[in-house]
């Protein structure tokens, strides 16, 4: 396994472990009463607790039903198949051009029916502007050293915002109002982004809710930036990597925060407001 990679799935296989120790540990078993529950080795459960043998499947099935808490075994399973491929290094995602990471996503945006994001730093990926979209890629590229065919991406980035207007989809984002003033490009980059959040706050299919510097006692505070493709997936960015949640579990979480963001959103009028108060701000 590449260097860059084993971090990252190590630390998701101990989370998975410590997390079936404390469901071992909440029914008050020792490791090897455990074992002869499920008909194992003694030694099988302390290499599952230690991350040195990765559970399968039937493993943590067993494993909950021998501590009876079978109601837990689909949100671990989630987490554990999902171990080698949730921590997704943009180094790694990058290596063979910013165009295939672009068109990667391609399929998720195509089946997903309700997409929810949330933008706290940029724009949405699908609501930029071919402009805004190359002086961003640009400044990633540069950062992580791939910015050899960012043409080629801000077409693909450009061609997959075709779901707006396109299919059974809806679409649900809340932007932070910072992300209307974070100036990405010079000020007819930033003032055509505006123009073109406009048009897009618009179409039918897209609601878009901005929650404004005036929001008074946040009942959530500023989180990183993350989507949400139905319920059954999250992507969360962060600088160094791109995180997959699969777990019933950690999903929830991030839809319960975005309902949380939602109720400090403005919508409609005062959205609008927001942003072509950002648009006479450019000057």
């Amino acid at each position: 396994m590449p260097s860059y990679q084993s971090s990252s799935v190590e630390n998701a296989r101990k989370a998975v472990a410590a997390r079936l120790r404390e469901v071992r540990l909440d029914a008050g078993l020792k490791g090897h009463e455990l074992a002869e529950r499920c008909g194992w080795h003694k030694s099988k459960v302390s290499r599952i607790e230690n991350a040195i043998t990765p559970p399968a499947d039937v493993d943590i099935r067993d494993w909950c039903a021998g501590c009876g808490a079978d109601d837990q075994a689909p949100d671990i399973i989630a987490t554990s198949r999902s171990a080698d491929s949730m921590y997704l290094e943009w180094k790694r995602l990058q290596r063979t051009g910013m165009r295939r990471l672009q068109e990667s996503r391609v399929p998720l945006y195509e089946k997903t029916k309700l997409h929810r994001g949330y933008a706290s730093h940029v724009m949405p990926g699908l609501f930029q502007t071919p402009a805004y979209a190359t002086a961003l890629l640009g400044v990633v590229g540069r950062f992580h050293q791939a910015i050899r065919d960012i043409p080629e991406a801000v077409a693909a980035r450009t061609a997959r915002a075709r779901v707006l207007y396109e299919g059974d989809h809806r679409f649900t984002f809340l932007i932070e109002e910072s992300v209307l003033r974070y100036q990405i490009g010079d000020a007819e980059c930033m003032a055509g982004q505006l123009g073109h959040l406009l048009s897009v706050m618009s179409l039918p299919a897209v609601s878009v809710g901005v929650i404004p510097f005036a929001a008074r006692e946040r009942s959530m505070w500023t989180l990183e930036t993350f989507d949400i493709f139905d319920d059954e997936r999250v992507h969360v960015e962060l600088l160094t990597a791109q995180v997959t949640l699969t777990a019933p579990g950690e999903v929830g979480m991030y839809v319960r925060a975005f309902g949380d963001l939602r109720d400090l959103a403005v919508y409609g009028s005062d959205a609008r407001a927001c942003v072509a108060d950002a648009l006479a701000a450019l000057g």
